[in-house]
């Protein structure tokens, strides 16, 4: 490895080594990173459920889109009330069919949600998690308890369809589901894959994760002693050409220099066979980076454009998607928590 990489490899880390392990085990996995409702740990879910069974769920895929939708307006809701009896007021609007719940502006498509749930989908019921959300939180000293149950539809839905399904050396009788190796860099105190492993995904996957923080490691070990987590640099894989059938990432690229993108880029395409799901949270459509060293590390916004030409570079190809213009395309909510998310789903040019 280059001596520049090594130097900001080991800046990274002690960027990250000066948290708590507990600040690091919740870091992002509540409020609007919350991988249940966070369109971008959605889309990564949706990727690995359509590699390994296409295109069969889509509907359930479609309705989890906009149960994203509704529970970030709930949450952010939950968040600016002063009490909890305007919940109680949000909910006897939406049975009455309207918009305004005394002041409180109710979303058309939160609206026509509600009048359609519970839904029969497939074989399975999707509940009224708006009803069950308004209900099951509770302000305590301001601060919302948001309900569990809501907030865990679609990992019971999820657990329950994928349970119909087999691993290929989990019952040799059944109709079996190839298993997928997947590579996931920057894996955090297994942010995502605590998620995998809820929603019945994870016994589809010879899942290996890593981190350069050795307090990241060791609290994804503790949370899953039985699942490969290392410590890791994505400037230099420990893998093979094409190891993995996949690849994953979350919130990485930005934070390194412009040497270390390309070198980040490339590596991740070289140890990955078929595709690539890669979540970004501050690009544009600019021509050209804009570098913003912060402190040990940096806080870049990307450019579409050149990232797009550098995993093209390196054989992958495929769809760009801006995650709030998806948002009010698909299910018609205007007010994304952050507009400069984007996810790349890509695939081998070559396969």
């Amino acid at each position: 490895m280059d001596e520049s990489l090594k130097t900001e490899s080991e800046r990274l880390a002690r960027s990250w080594l000066q948290h708590d392990s507990s600040w690091l085990r919740d870091y992002l996995v509540s409020g609007v990173e919350d991988p249940r409702i966070n369109l971008q740990s959605i889309f990564t879910r949706h990727f690995l459920i359509r590699a390994i069974s296409g295109k069969q769920f889509r509907d359930l895929m479609e309705h989890e889109y906009r149960f994203c939708a509704i529970m970030n307006w709930l949450t952010r809701l939950a968040r600016d009330a002063s009490e909890t009896e305007e919940f109680e007021i949000v909910l006897q609007a939406l049975r009455r069919g309207l918009d305004d719940a005394e002041g409180i502006a109710i979303p058309r498509f939160v609206l026509q949600a509600f009048g359609s749930l519970p839904l029969a989908l497939g074989g399975r019921t999707i509940p009224n998690y708006i009803e069950l959300f308004l209900k099951g939180t509770k302000l305590d000293e301001r601060k919302p308890r948001l309900d569990l149950a809501s907030l865990e539809t679609f990992s019971r839905l999820w657990s329950k369809t994928l349970g119909t399904l087999r691993p290929d050396n989990d019952d040799p009788k059944s109709k079996a589901h190839s298993r997928l190796s997947v590579l996931e860099p920057g894996c955090g105190s297994a942010n995502d894959y605590r998620f995998l492993h809820a929603f019945g995904l994870a016994r589809f996957l010879d899942y290996v994760g890593f981190d350069l923080c050795s307090k990241n490691v060791e609290n994804a070990r503790d949370l899953f002693p039985g699942i490969r987590f290392d410590l890791g640099n994505i400037f230099e894989i420990a893998a093979n050409d094409n190891q993995f059938d996949y690849s994953f990432v979350h919130d990485l690229f930005e934070h390194l220099s412009p040497e270390g993108l390309n070198v980040a880029i490339r590596e991740l395409c070289r140890v990955t066979r078929f595709g690539i799901c890669a979540n970004f949270f501050n690009m544009d459509e600019m021509p050209e980076h804009s570098i913003q060293p912060l402190e040990e590390y940096y806080w870049n916004k990307l450019s579409l454009a050149r990232v797009k030409e550098l995993f093209l570079e390196d054989g992958f190809n495929g769809q760009v998607v801006h995650v709030g213009t998806f948002l009010r395309q698909h299910v018609g909510y205007a007010e994304s928590h952050n507009p400069n998310a984007y996810t790349f789903f890509l695939w081998r040019e070559s396969q």
